[in-house]
């Protein structure tokens, strides 16, 4: 997610995971996990809520057309139905903490207070809640004003083209950004007729070959360079707009680990997901509550000289029927232990 702050040139845009956007605002990148799974789901709802908040939307991809990645968004939840599936999630501890009253753990943790969760008022809330079993409605896409750029279309609609050494299909996405910033005016140039909005912008795995890159082939690429002069331009283009931009990437195929640095320093955060299926942990009692962690690799830096020293940036996350929560690594193993006390977890419903 890239993108300007107010007052530093960017601007702070919600992915409507609270506990990612208190430490990772304004700007992510999301690396795959190995099936592309949970970053796909990611990545539509950062899209999903673009279009509750009224924003526009550009989705580009190589691989899904972008009209079909709208049409499997997750669907906004109301307040009530919220309440309802946060009630479930209660019952079920309390009723887990009557079967294990007998257990106990270490004397100093004994005193310890119990975290409850409590969902805050709609006024008060950043960001909203979705259910992903059902899809964002038709009557809802059709007033949402939102572009395309599907890449097997815009190769066989124009002729290949290679400038700078970076691959055609980077440099046809750059020039469909470009247009759609200028013509739209949120580049500022050109004041906008109705009230100032905001362009969120989505790519889905940038760097595979179906990009035409060769990042993920060979450890010596032809074009090296290729991927960080797109992020380089990308990263211009956003600081003098009013856009934000979430990109997802299967880092685990690259093979120089050279280029992910470069890609790291050039995102304002860095997010991987790493899923257990097929891993040990898939199977170890440690972890048989949760689908996969959450490794938080950089977060930016606003208006700030130091780093952030925050202590939740290992995070394990889990979704079961509607309820995606991702709780902090640390009590992951006190959480098996005895789950009634130490369930510090953030509920959302996607």
């Amino acid at each position: 997610l890239l993108g300007p702050t107010y007052g530093t040139g960017s601007i702070l845009e919600n992915t409507t995971l609270e506990v990612l956007d208190f430490n990772l605002l304004p700007s992510s990148l999301n690396l795959e996990d190995k099936y592309g799974i949970y970053s796909n789901l990611l990545f539509k709802y950062f899209l999903a809520e673009g279009i509750v908040c009224g924003h526009n939307l550009f989705v580009a991809s190589a691989k899904e057309d972008p009209a079909d990645i709208l049409k499997e968004l997750p669907a906004p939840l109301s307040d009530d139905a919220l309440k309802n599936q946060v009630d479930e999630k209660e019952t079920a501890i309390k009723s887990k903490q009557e079967s294990q009253e007998s257990m106990k753990i270490a004397w100093r943790y004994q005193n310890l207070p119990r975290i409850e969760v409590n969902i805050p008022a709609a006024s008060a809330r950043f960001g909203h809640y979705y259910d992903v079993s059902k899809v964002v409605s038709p009557e809802l896409l059709q007033s949402t004003k939102w572009h395309r750029f599907f890449l097997p279309e815009e190769m066989s609609l124009h002729p290949e083209i290679k400038t700078c050494n970076m691959t055609c299909g980077y440099t046809r996405l750059l020039q469909s950004i470009q247009r759609i910033i200028y013509q739209e005016g949120f580049d500022g140039s050109y004041p906008q007729k109705k009230q100032k909005n905001i362009l969120r912008i989505g790519i889905q795995s940038l760097g595979s070959v179906l990009w035409g890159d060769d990042i993920c082939c060979a450890h010596n690429p032809e074009d090296i360079y290729s991927l960080t002069k797109f992020l380089y331009v990308l990263r211009g283009l956003l600081r003098m707009s009013l856009s934000a931009c979430i990109i997802t990437m299967p880092a685990h195929l690259i093979q120089n680990k050279a280029i992910m640095e470069r890609v790291t320093n050039l995102s304002d955060t860095v997010v991987g997901l790493e899923s257990f299926i097929g891993s040990e942990r898939e199977t170890n009692p440690l972890y048989k509550d949760y689908q996969g962690l959450i490794h938080v690799h950089k977060i930016p830096q606003l208006n700030s000289l130091i780093c952030d020293v925050s202590g939740t940036k290992d995070l394990a996350f889990r979704l079961k029927r509607k309820l995606f929560t991702i709780e902090v690594r640390e009590t992951v193993f006190f959480h098996y232990l005895e789950p009634e006390r130490w369930s510090k977890s953030y509920h959302l419903v996607l």
